[in-house]
């Protein structure tokens, strides 16, 4: 019957030989288990540490939110209520695995636990909001329906499985219809425990040996209180092991039919899942005898313990073991042996038990031998003794010394050691002798206790210690300067320090400086010897020592000492002397201490900065010396340093005169072109040139001003522009060195153009129809080129621009169409101007005018009124118009508006002749043809007094026409207006059956009036002759030589048209007056 043992022990599964062994990590766990929630709700966390089982063990505890610490929170529960990546790590554990926790705001969430294992069950909560209804709620697996959750809002995952990872949401409706959806879950299901690994203690034993099974799994630590329980299985057993909760399985006194496949099971309970491990091959080997013996000690000394052990190997069943000394047996041991192996042991050894030994084991049908193993017995060594030779405790280095250790009893072999001062020199082995010597030349390290050990095995034995003294002589000294260093200040504490590095004491020490001898010291304790002293000025030169400890003096090497003086404060000095130097001279600057140690460190600074340095070994003084620029200007001082701290020299001021440069003269107007009125800054600056700088300022050779620059920079001079300021301008810079003109830069001064004049150029006075007219525009002011433009009644008639000053001309020949106002327009880059008003009456020349005789009938005859009426088609109003009778005025009249006029005779015998008459508007009179008038029915009579009547009242006529002409003409000229013509002399207005009288106007009272009166048709024309008293008497004064009689009075002449169909009107007189 097979025979089990097992160890059977229930721990956690972490501690047991059947986990793989990792790093202990920290595992949170969630109370409610969600991950995901509603805003406003509580999550607890808790950090569980490795062991589980021992929480109390744990002193901290460390949380972390999106990779940051925590520090408020330092217990192993956290409460949270933010979304975010959770860790948590306990003392003595490693980091924990994430855990994301969300708190939604949303109407619908899916809850589902953080960690999901295979096997087990898994629970899906669709949840929506509170005082919120969600109908219709679906379960969805990768996007697809999976359930519909109608009494319950719980979905069981049952025994999970790699088929169930997937990502899960839940959708539903609302109570107004709107569909909600909640947050995607993702469900992996990770495995409890890997498939177990079995291992063998041994998969080759031998027969009878003990093969301890191991069944290797590692729970997750999320799950770490689940238990497993472990079968093992073999093809060579008629049945499987028994559960056990310990994943070991031993196998005693394994047998060779034993051997074959082995494989184990690893199952939990809750949830169940079971895994199997590979197989593995154990083959058990058969046990071949093998008889040893064993010894504590093969070198045994007297009165020792001697034990000895005899293993047997590879003889199954009961055995007996015998021991033997050669050729003799110790003890016969009949009793069985279930145990392989057994002892013999000697309390006391004496000299005699010394010999071979061995055993022998039967078991019952055969007997096996031991190899047999020698023990001898030893006599220990007792003290043994060093010896010195030559003897004697005080030797020289180079002396040949001998040490002899010598034992009076031991066993051999010995072991002989030589120590000085404990430590080791040499390791003797002596086989024939219990003695040993040990030879060497002595050196200065040979002085000291010297003793030697001897051992044969039991333990060493040590003499007792004798004292070598070896006599070094002195070697070179060595001379120290403290504090280090060969240069010194005058007062400081200096020592010197003599030493040995080797040589025996007592030494005596010497202090020399140049030869005499300072100070002697005895050394009886150390190999070094001090001498004190504070320094002076005379204290400067080469120091040694002399040590001596009987064997000859021996020198050190010299040691200078330079004892520094300290630098008194350094003097600057200029060369060649004085402060104000100009560009380009070469200038020495020389810095001297008056005292100090050399060698010496001179600085040059100017401003600060450092300029050279320079090392001063055989003199305190240095010169530095450099060709000036613009910018060596300014303070310049030197340092003096030799060691014992820097002193600076008084400031000395240097003064570069720079000439000036040429300077540059700047414009700075207000806008682009410069104009009169605006103000205009001139900036004149020399780029160099030291201050004061002088500037000065020229317009075309003719100063303005100046102004001076106590600082360098330049000088601005201002004024108001005027139309003089046009011109070149430059300015002067000037310093003592002296005087730069700068380039000249030109300004022109823009004006704007004031109100032009329009002047009109004719030939004549009036203008005239043909005459070439010039309109002439000029502005007195304004800056070129200026454009003028002509405009008639406010339309342009041309343009021309002046580059110059003085106006321009416009030239047209006149028409009657260019009467009216006229003006002018001038206008450059600064705005334009317009002219007044000029107005121009372009005047018609009268053409030839033409006489006509309008009268009552066709014949004329004595007593008909008869009008002439003259007309000139053209002409510019007024013209004056004038009737001859044979050459003889008789009377004129003013037509202002251009149309004819008429003049009215009451006929009379002495009117038949030539009539002419004559159109003048001051271009010139142009006469009509003569027409002739025969009158009938002539009196005697009566013809003379009507003739010389009307002759007298036609001369009058004519005078007063002329005087009324000139009047009428200088009137409109000075009213400046146009003359209005007298509607009353138009013969259509007259009735043509009465006859009309005309109305003299008021400004010509007292004068003839000659009033045609000629109706249309009739065959009679009057005349009639009226003088009219009038109230003007300046009028009436001018007039006094021409109208003889005041009385009102009226000559009437009845004159008888010519008949229409003659050539030549012929006129009769009429016997009967009409009036």
């Amino acid at each position: 019957m097979l025979l089990w043992v097992s160890l059977l022990v229930l721990a956690p599964v972490n501690f047991v030989s059947g986990q793989f062994a990792t790093e202990p990590k920290s595992v949170i766990s969630l109370h409610p288990p969600w991950t995901t929630v509603f805003q406003g709700e509580k999550v607890t966390l808790t950090c569980k540490a490795f062991p589980f089982d021992a929480p109390e063990k744990i002193k901290w505890y460390h949380w972390y939110l999106q990779g940051k610490m925590q520090p408020e929170i330092s217990g192993n529960t956290h409460e949270v209520y933010e979304s975010g990546d959770y860790k948590c790590q306990a003392q003595n554990s490693l980091l924990s695995n994430r855990v994301e926790l969300l708190f939604s705001s949303a109407n619908l969430i899916l809850q589902a636990p953080s960690d999901v294992f295979e096997n087990e069950s898994v629970l899906l909560r669709c949840r929506a909001k509170v005082n919120t209804v969600v109908n219709s709620m679906r379960l969805s697996k990768n996007g697809k329906h999976l359930e519909v959750l109608e009494k319950t809002n719980e979905f069981h995952i049952h025994q999970a499985s790699l088929k169930d990872n997937g990502d899960y949401h839940c959708t539903g409706v609302k109570e107004d219809g709107h569909l909600v959806s909640s947050n995607q879950v993702k469900i992996t299901v990770q495995e409890l425990f890997p498939s177990p690994v079995l291992r063998a203690s041994s998969t080759q034993p031998t027969e009878g040996d003990t093969v301890t099974l191991t069944c290797e799994t590692r729970l997750s630590p999320q799950r770490s209180d689940v238990q497993l329980q472990f079968y093992f299985f073999s093809d060579s057993w008629s049945q499987r092991s028994d559960w056990r909760n310990s994943p070991e399985f031993q196998i005693h006194t394994i047998r060779s039919k034993e051997s074959g496949s082995y494989w184990c099971q690893a199952q939990s309970v809750t949830p169940p899942v079971q895994k199997y491990s590979q197989r593995i091959q154990i083959q058990v080997k058969k046990a071949v005898p093998d008889i040893r013996i064993y010894s504590n000690s093969q070198l045994v000394f007297e009165g020792q313990e001697l034990v000895l052990i005899c293993s047997v190997n590879g003889v199954s069943g009961p055995i007996t073991i015998s021991w033997y000394r050669k050729h003799n047996k110790l003890r016969a041991e009949t009793k069985p042996h279930t145990s392989r192996k057994t002892e013999l042991k000697i309390p006391v050894v004496q000299k005699s038990d010394a010999g071979e030994y061995y055993c022998v084991a039967k078991d019952g049908r055969s007997s096996f031998h031991s190899d047999p193993v020698t023990i001898s017995v030893q006599v220990p060594v007792s003290q043994p003794v060093l010896t010195l030779s030559p003897p004697g405790t005080r030797t020289v280095v180079g002396d040949e010394v001998s040490l002899q250790c010598e034992v009076p009893t031991g066993s051999l072999p010995i072991s002989y050691q030589f120590f000085h001062g404990g430590v080791l020199l040499k390791r003797i082995e002596g086989t024939l002798w219990r003695t040993a010597p040990y030879r060497f030349s002595l050196t200065a390290e040979h002085s000291g206790n010297y003793y030697c050990t001897a051992d044969n095995g039991l333990g060493p034995q040590s003499s007792e210690a004798v004292r070598l003294s070896v006599t070094v002589p002195v070697s070179q000294p060595v001379l120290t300067l403290s504090p280090p260093g060969t240069r010194t200040v005058v007062g400081d504490e200096v020592s010197l320090q003599c030493e040995v590095p080797t040589g025996s004491l007592p030494i005596s020490y010497q202090f020399f400086r140049g030869g005499v001898l300072l100070k002697r010291i005895e050394g009886t304790l150390w190999r070094t010897a001090p001498y004190r002293f504070s320094l002076t000025a005379e204290h400067s030169g080469n120091y040694y020592c002399t040590a001596d400890n009987g064997l000859g003096p021996q020198s050190s090497e010299a040691v200078r000492l330079s004892v520094t003086v300290p630098v008194s404060q350094p003097v600057l000095t200029l060369s060649p002397p004085g402060t104000r130097t100009v560009v380009g001279d070469e200038v020495s600057l020389q810095c001297k201490a008056q005292r100090g140690s050399l060698p010496i460190s001179y600085q040059f600074y100017r401003e600060g900065v450092l300029l050279t340095k320079i090392e001063g070994t055989l003199q305190r003084t240095a010169s530095y010396s450099f060709s000036l620029t613009a910018e060596r200007s300014g303070n310049y001082y030197c340092t003096a340093d030799n060691g014992l701290g820097p002193q600076s020299s008084e400031a000395v001021r240097l003064s570069v005169i720079v000439p000036v440069s040429r300077p540059v003269l700047t414009l700075r107007a207000p806008r682009a072109q410069a104009v009169v009125g605006d103000v205009v800054e001139l900036h004149c600056e020399a780029r160099r040139g030291s201050p004061p700088i002088l500037y000065r300022f020229y317009r075309e050779d003719a100063a303005l001003g100046s102004s001076s620059s106590p600082f360098g920079a330049g000088a601005s001079f201002n004024f108001l522009l005027t139309v003089e300021h046009s011109g070149n301008y430059f300015c002067e810079a000037s310093n003592v060195q002296g005087t730069q003109r700068s380039d000249t830069v030109s300004l022109s001064v823009r004006v704007p153009v004031s109100r032009p004049v329009l002047t009109l150029r004719a030939p004549r006075a009036p203008a005239v129809v043909g005459d070439m007219v010039e309109l002439h525009c000029e502005t007195r002011r304004g800056s070129p080129p200026i454009l003028y433009r002509f405009y008639h009644e406010d339309v342009a008639l041309g343009s021309s621009s002046s580059p110059s000053e003085g106006g321009v001309s416009f030239s047209l020949p006149l028409t009657t169409e260019h009467s009216g106002n006229y003006s002018c327009e001038a206008a450059n880059d600064l705005g334009a101007q317009r002219s007044e008003v000029v107005p121009l009456n372009v005047i018609v020349p009268v053409s030839r005018p033409v006489l006509t005789f309008r009268a009552p009938r066709a014949q004329a005859v004595v007593g008909d009124m008869v009008e002439l009426h003259c007309e000139a088609q053209r002409g510019s109003p007024p013209i004056l118009y004038q009737f001859y009778h044979e050459n003889v005025t008789l009377g004129n009249n003013m037509s202002h508006s251009g149309q004819g006029v008429s003049l009215k005779l009451s006929l009379t015998t002495n009117h038949s002749g030539t009539y002419s008459c004559a159109a003048d508007n001051g271009l010139g009179p142009q006469c009509s043809e003569a027409v002739t008038l025969f009158i009938t029915g002539l009196t005697g009579g009566r013809s003379s007094p009507v003739a010389t009547g009307v002759t007298g009242g036609l001369l009058g006529i004519m005078v007063l026409a002329a005087v009324a002409l000139l009047f009428y003409w200088w009137l409109p000229r000075k009213a400046g207006g146009k003359p209005t013509s007298d509607s009353s002399s138009n013969p259509s207005a007259l009735d043509p059956q009465e006859p009309t009288y005309h109305n003299v106007p008021s400004w010509i009272e007292l004068q003839p009036v000659y009033s045609n009166v000629n109706p249309n048709g009739g065959d009679v024309v009057y005349s009639e002759v009226r003088t009219v008293k009038g109230e003007d008497k300046q009028a009436a004064a001018s007039t006094a030589e021409l109208i003889k009689n005041t009385d009102s009075c009226v000559i009437y002449s009845q004159v008888k048209g010519a008949s229409t169909a003659a050539p030549k009107p012929q006129l009769s007189a009429s016997s009967t007056p009409h009036r």
